[in-house]
C-alpha cells in the first residue's frame, strides 16, 4: 500500500474514532484547542495564506465532530487564532500552543485535538512535513507521545 494510502486510511479511521466521541467532546476547551490546532496547522510553514485559512474555516464548518460547537463562535476563534500567528508567528505560536495545551487535562479530548489536527493537515491530500512538525509540537504540549500517532 502506497503511503499516501496508509495515510489516508489512517485519517479516516482518525475521522471515525472522532465521531464515535462526539457526544463526549464538549467542552469549552476542546473547542479552543482544537481551533487552536487548526490555526497552527493552516499556518505551519510559517505564514498565515488567506487562500489556506478559507480551506481550513471550510473544512471546520463541515467536520461533523465540530457540529457540537456554534459554527460562527468555531470560525472566529479560528480566525483569532490565525491573526495572532499572522501578526508575529513566533509570538503567536507560543501564544496560541498555550490554549492547544488547555486540553491536557482530558486525555480523551487532548488525542481528539491532535486528530483533529492530523485530519485537517491531510485534507488536501498532503500532511506535509511542517504540518506534521507542528502536530508533533502539539502532542508536546498535551504531554502525548507523537509515535502513538505517528506524527
Amino acid at each position: 500500500m502506497a503511503l499516501w494510502d496508509r495515510f489516508k486510511q489512517s485519517a479516516q479511521t482518525m475521522q471515525s474514532q472522532l465521531t464515535a466521541k462526539k457526544n463526549d467532546l464538549k467542552s469549552g476547551a476542546f473547542r479552543d484547542a482544537s481551533m487552536a490546532m487548526c490555526a497552527l496547522v493552516a499556518a505551519a510553514d510559517g505564514s498565515v495564506d488567506q487562500a489556506e485559512t478559507a480551506k481550513v474555516a471550510q473544512l471546520i464548518s463541515a467536520n461533523d465532530v465540530l457540529q457540537n460547537f456554534d459554527r460562527a463562535d468555531l470560525e472566529r476563534r479560528f480566525y483569532a487564532y490565525a491573526n495572532q500567528l499572522s501578526a508575529d508567528y513566533q509570538v503567536g505560536k507560543v501564544q496560541v500552543m498555550q490554549d492547544v495545551a488547555k486540553a491536557k487535562k482530558k486525555p480523551d479530548e487532548a488525542r481528539a485535538v491532535i486528530q483533529i489536527g492530523i485530519v485537517i493537515g491531510g485534507a488536501d491530500g498532503n500532511f506535509d512535513p511542517q504540518e506534521r512538525a507542528v502536530v508533533r509540537e502539539a502532542c508536546f504540549a498535551l504531554g502525548i507521545d507523537p509515535a502513538e500517532f505517528d506524527v
